[in-house]
């Protein structure tokens, strides 16, 4: 049996171009290179496609061995020009990466890939939007308001008005706790607004919960499945990107101390909020669970969770019994499906 050829591709424009980097090593380092044939595409900061040979030297020298660096891949628009790729696993977090611009890319090049399509990957990367569809969908979620780049002198309060303090100011449109900060004062909320306002025009102003940090794995296109819950517990402040990629300082505890009712109701949201924002193959979704209430809120749902050795989305599976190398045959498996189903559908009268 052939080799399936997989170009992972990571790097990015964004503020999470280092996070990417870390997340294809380990999908790299985890690919049976019995099954396929692993060809490594970075995306520099400054937005240049690099070939495989300069996208290899990026990665740890002990991966590099094994990976394919003279095979040419060739994303095009035009029909029939893809070549050199059977399936892209697109590790690219956050800007131009999980927001949809992408997988319009891989949509026009006619090619297989790893994740949500257009519509879920934008939906689910702004958070505004993402948040509007849970509630459509009758989904209990974290109360916000969303305020434009050129509001914010107007309307820099409302949020500490109409929520009170604590609060918590994130970019629209961003991920791994970049740009993300938590705020018990004027002079700290209008910092945090300053500084999310850099990562995108549109910031989100969210009331504080205080409980517990509870997340689940999702896997599937059209009947997708959840995995045990996980709970975050930061040992100190909240979970940022320092505590997600670096210090490893956070306390994962899988599966969560929760009663059987409580996880099938976690994870029945899990599921619920994947199909709410039309997610396909994977996403990571976040909740917590309200002290003062006891009832689940949906935060955000991530398309293209941090997939490093310390990440929440395969240890989780890991723990439902999909060990990682399973888990990206299966996520492989999920993109050859959805491909197949595009390919049946009809664009000309």
């Amino acid at each position: 049996m052939s080799q399936l050829r997989i170009a992972v591709l990571f790097g990015g424009r964004s503020g999470e171009h280092e996070v990417s980097v870390r997340s294809a090593a380990s999908v790299m380092t985890a690919l049976d290179r019995a099954k396929y044939e692993v060809t490594p595409v970075a995306i520099a900061k400054d937005g240049r496609w690099l070939p495989p040979a300069e996208s290899a030297a990026l990665l740890p020298a002990e991966l590099r061995t094994g990976l394919s660096t003279e095979t040419a891949v060739t994303l095009s628009p035009e029909p029939h020009r893809t070549s050199g790729v059977d399936v892209v696993f697109p590790v690219i977090h956050g800007t131009f990466g999980e927001d949809g611009t992408l997988q319009g890319l891989l949509e026009l090049a006619d090619v297989a890939y790893v994740g949500s399509g257009v519509l879920g990957s934008a939906c689910g990367m702004d958070k505004d939007v993402m948040k509007r569809l849970f509630r459509e969908a009758g989904l209990p979620t974290v109360d916000h308001i969303a305020i434009k780049r050129g509001e914010i002198d107007a309307r820099w309060r409302e949020g500490a008005e109409r929520f009170g303090y604590p609060v918590f100011v994130k970019p629209a449109n961003l991920g791994s706790s970049v740009g993300v900060a938590k705020a018990s004062s004027d002079e700290e909320l209008r910092a945090a607004l300053a500084d999310a306002a850099q990562y995108d025009r549109k910031v989100i102003v969210e009331r504080g919960v205080t409980g517990r940090e509870i997340e689940v794995s999702v896997l599937g296109n059209d009947q997708p499945e959840a995995s045990p819950p996980g709970e975050i517990v930061p040992t100190e402040g909240f979970y940022d990107y320092e505590a997600k990629y670096v210090s490893d300082s956070a306390k994962l505890e899988i599966p969560a101390r929760l009663t059987a009712e409580q996880t099938a109701e976690v994870r029945r949201l899990a599921v619920k909020a994947f199909q709410a924002v039309e997610c396909r193959g994977l996403a990571r979704v976040d909740s917590f669970l309200e002290a003062s209430t006891g009832r689940f809120l949906l935060n955000e749902v991530n398309t293209m969770p941090g997939f490093t050795s310390i990440s929440m989305y395969p240890k989780l599976w890991e723990a439902g019994g999909l060990p990682y190398p399973q888990l990206l045959d299966r996520l492989i498996e999920l993109a050859i499906e959805s491909h197949r189903e595009k390919q049946a559908t009809r664009y000309e009268k």
